[in-house]
């Protein structure tokens, strides 16, 4: 699994980092999208979903990962 982050057209609206039941994603001091804990993502694509900018792309990996 792999976000994608295209931090130049985030606007900071915070959708996605409410939307994440995992609290992945968070917005730094300029107000942009970065993801916090990559680890505790599960994929579930809300925060791509919900993305109004379509600034976040989940991708899943093929092969042996988890």
């Amino acid at each position: 699994m792999a976000l994608i982050i295209t931090q130049k057209f985030c606007k900071g609206c915070n959708i996605c980092v409410a939307f994440c039941p995992k609290k992945v994603l968070e917005l730094d001091e300029l107000g942009k999208i970065y993801i916090k804990d990559a680890d505790k993502c599960i994929s579930c694509g809300q925060c791509e979903l919900r993305c109004p900018d379509y600034v976040i792309k989940v991708t899943k990996s093929n092969g042996g990962d988890k």
